[in-house]
């Protein structure tokens, strides 16, 4: 795999510089458009207040040249280079479409974000990384047409970041009426929710086409984990990813004995103090 990351500094965005001659070097160099699988959009500069606006005409109109793209990420910069709850994105429903040969996308950021249209023959992998996901991003995945989609990760967040969905119109839906095929792994996580949304996926029909089910970084306690534990459909699974989490001692006992009577590999890291009065999913500001 070729992968290639264009971003600039905080000196360079104050001098000016913009991101674009950086994707115009890399059309330029024959050698190394051709061969790129991987694509990564780091700080484009001022992402707390610039949009891709300004670079995506010039990734669209490259797309020829990078034949074999195959993994693209828009939006990877640290909290240090802007808060992930403030990185301003804009609807990357065209860059999708101008990579038809591509097979995994990730995006970083929420604020104004839109899949506009979100329609893909090959994409295997869809990743959102956010604060808080609008109820229209959550809408507009769900409807998207994506017939060979297998990894669905959505970070939901808080409704301070930005999430403003509703559980039972726009979450459980992708639990109880899964619109993809071929998924195999599905995340809904990063919540305040994830005990709901625990309870919910226990039995949920989604389940009997799942490898993987991840409910990781999310304020999941024992009540949604007693509901995962008792589940048939959960221990028919290949993993199931608790990642931080506030789980009891005695809890995280259970899905040991469950891991080595079954085999099912149970991620339960990062046990949270049980003591604190409020509970904050993994990736809050």
């Amino acid at each position: 795999m070729t992968e290639v990351r264009l971003e600039i500094g905080y000196e360079e965005y104050e001098d000016g510089q913009t991101i674009i001659p950086l994707i115009e070097q890399l059309v330029a160099d024959e050698e190394k458009s051709q061969a790129l699988t991987s694509l990564v959009i780091g700080d484009w500069g001022g992402a707390y207040e610039r949009t891709p606006v300004e670079f995506l005409p010039t990734l669209i109109d490259a797309a020829p040249k990078f034949p074999n793209l195959r993994r693209l990420f828009v939006g990877d910069m640290s909290f240090e280079q802007c808060e992930v709850s403030w990185i301003t994105q804009t609807n990357l429903g065209p860059l999708l479409s101008a990579y038809p040969q591509l097979e995994s996308f990730t995006i970083k950021g929420s604020v104004d974000l839109a899949l506009d249209p979100l329609e893909h023959e090959n994409l295997q992998e869809l990743v959102i990384i956010c604060g808080g996901l609008p109820a229209s991003v959550l809408q507009a995945v769900y409807g998207g047409k994506l017939p060979n989609l297998r990894k669905l990760e959505l970070y939901l967040g808080v409704e301070e970041y930005g999430f403003d969905a509703d559980l039972e119109d726009d979450i459980l839906p992708f639990l109880n009426n899964n619109p993809f095929p071929k998924l195999v792994s599905l995340g809904l996580k990063d919540s305040e929710l994830q005990d709901e949304i625990a309870i919910a996926a226990a039995n949920a029909p989604v389940l009997a086409q799942l490898e993987e089910l991840d409910l990781s970084e999310g304020t999941l306690s024992d009540k949604g984990a007693e509901a995962l534990l008792n589940s048939e459909a959960v221990r028919k699974l290949k993993r199931l990813n608790l990642n931080y989490h506030y789980m009891s001692d005695e809890m995280l006992n259970k899905w040991r004995r469950l891991s080595q009577q079954t085999g099912l590999i149970v991620d339960t890291d990062e046990q949270q103090d049980l003591g604190e009065e409020w509970r904050y999913p993994s990736l809050t500001e």
